[in-house]
């Protein structure tokens, strides 16, 4: 039975993975038990982690510290690459108050740390620890490792230790308490998430209305003996015209197509541009031509032809060539018509019309190919996080600051596979990953993650919180992270109306913690909340490394 018990004391690659195993398994299964009808889910992992450390399991340091971090890598950049095409248009619409939001939690957590160390009689390393910990932003612990360093190299070492030893004090409760505030706040205004959700998505809707279809009766004279591709600012109403019935016969629509008094046209696009059209074209007509029998077909096609990526839909000439009329592109569940400002990505889905060899032969031009679809691609993958860690690792320099800033291997993989998931296609290769895969990958990432966080803080967690000074810290630690949520909470969701499912994305980013907004995602069953995670990440993760480099630069008396 030696080798048994060597599996999970000698250090070694096949140790590594039956600890970690270990730790896992025994956190998802506890993430599934309900309390008071609330599951940890995935959080649960730190939980076990923190019991196996505690019963003396470990793993060799840099195994630790590998695993960690690359777990943490894979999560962000999985979230950049689900919410990157987004983004802007989140950014554009709420990042202003949401980044104003989350400034707010981040200066009331420094208020607080510099209170409990000049008048709560913390040593500056511990504050600083639990302010790293309370926030769960191990970025902030490494930048103000290294501000010790430059201010006081004597004494580095011991205010690193203490600082480590806080950040492990207060970590636990920096994820559950973020919890426990969404928590409170769903209790306290009785909220129904699954209603908040809904109107989260009718704002969506409303402020990006999905495509509609309208049948108009040309009656405009002008307009008679014109190319529709030369109707007064059709290209720029951003509404496509499918098909036309002319003398009681159907035919696909090209940009050559002669409009006459009388025919009837068929038009796809916003319900604002549907109208400014009838009044340019004439009048709507009650007729409903897709339902009317004839040689046209409606098919919708998945582009997964790499020789069609990049391109517009003008561009491959369809209509002309063809006489297949591409009627609108649906990408991450969102709909619009194909101008010639948008090009195809892979995984768009096209919406055609045409006679039916027509469209077998464009099929065919897109790809529509569910196994090329299904099929990840790792060398965007491991190049994309290769950049992000390399950008994570390129230091800023601040004026003021004795050593730059960096975003380290969370804030570099996640704005580099937002910038990735938004070029699509680049350097030859397409940025694409199927969502089966970026969910095995972001859940395996958060779980290396959780479970090395707790067996590193296992086997001191137990001793810092049952002294009479690591209570102390506990409970500095938690208001740290508690109080400036719940104020930002209360704010949002009395005085702004915050939506529950941004409050939650809101929450989880301004504190930096990926388990928090795994579990808002479970709780919601939906990925609502990673959209604004992922709006105030980047400005967070700055502020919060400015903070812990400012705190030991202003508050080091020597």
């Amino acid at each position: 039975m030696n080798w048994f018990v060597q599996l999970f004391n000698a250090h070694s690659a096949a140790q590594a993975v039956v600890v970690l195993g270990l730790a896992i398994t025994l956190g998802l299964a506890f993430g599934h038990i309900r309390f008071f009808g609330i599951r940890l889910g995935v959080g649960g992992v730190l939980f076990s982690g923190l019991a196996v450390g505690h019963f003396g399991l470990s793993l060799n340091h840099e195994v630790l510290e590998f695993a960690r971090e690359f777990g943490l890598i894979l999560f962000v950049y999985t979230i950049g690459m689900q919410v990157g095409p987004g983004f802007v248009d989140s950014l554009r619409r709420r990042g202003f108050r949401l980044n104003a939001m989350a400034t707010l939690i981040v200066i009331l957590g420094v208020l607080l740390t510099v209170a409990f160390h000049l008048w709560g009689g913390l040593p500056l390393g511990t504050a600083v620890g639990l302010f790293s910990g309370g926030t769960t932003n191990t970025p902030s612990l490494a930048a103000a490792s290294q501000a010790f360093k430059e201010v006081a190299p004597a004494l580095a070492e011991e205010a690193v230790a203490q600082a480590g030893l806080g950040y492990a004090v207060a970590y636990p409760f920096g994820i559950f308490g973020i919890i426990l505030v969404m928590l409170i706040i769903r209790m306290v205004f009785r909220i129904d998430p699954g209603k908040e959700l809904s109107q989260m998505e009718e704002q969506a809707r409303l402020l990006n209305p999905p495509l509609e279809t309208m049948t108009l009766e040309v009656q405009n004279p002008n307009l008679d003996g014109m190319a529709l591709g030369g109707v007064p600012g059709i290209g720029e109403m951003g509404v496509v015209v499918s098909r036309i019935m002319a003398d009681g016969v159907m035919h696909a629509a090209t940009p050559e197509t002669t409009l006459r008094r009388g025919m009837l046209i068929h038009a796809v696009g916003r319900p604002a541009e549907l109208e400014k059209l009838r009044i340019l074209v004439g009048v709507a007509s009650a007729t409903d031509l897709p339902r009317l029998p004839g040689p046209l077909k409606k098919r919708r096609f998945v582009v997964t032809q790499h020789g069609v990526v990049g391109k517009t839909v003008p561009e491959l000439n369809l209509a002309q060539r063809h006489e297949v009329t591409v009627t609108r592109i649906t990408r991450s569940g969102t709909e619009f018509s194909p101008g010639p400002g948008v090009t195809l990505h892979f995984g768009d889905i096209v919406g055609c019309v045409g006679a039916p060899e027509q469209l077998a032969v464009v099929e065919r031009i897109l790809g529509n190919s569910a196994k090329d679809l299904d099929h990840p691609h790792i060398l965007p993958i491991f190049v994309g996080i290769l950049l992000g860690t390399i950008l994570g690792s390129v230091p800023v320099a601040l004026p003021g600051l004795p050593s730059g800033i960096k975003l380290g291997v969370a804030g570099g993989p996640l704005l580099v596979s937002i910038l990735l998931s938004r070029l699509h296609h680049f350097g030859g290769m397409v940025w694409y990953m199927p969502q089966s895969a970026n969910l095995i990958l972001r859940e395996v990432g958060i779980s290396l993650f959780l479970a090395c966080v707790g067996l590193k803080a296992g086997d001191r967690f137990v001793d810092a919180v049952t002294s009479g000074a690591g209570l102390y810290w506990l409970l500095a630690g938690a208001c740290i992270t508690f109080v400036p949520l719940m104020v930002a909470g209360l704010v949002g969701r009395i005085f702004l109306k915050c939506n529950y499912a941004s409050m939650c994305g809101l929450l989880a980013g301004s504190m930096t913690d990926p388990p928090a907004l795994a579990f808002a995602g479970q709780m919601l069953g939906s990925d609502a909340p990673a959209s604004v995670y992922a709006t105030v990440y980047p400005l967070v993760m700055i502020l919060r490394i400015l903070a812990g480099q400012l705190l030991v630069l202003l508050l080091y008396s020597g």
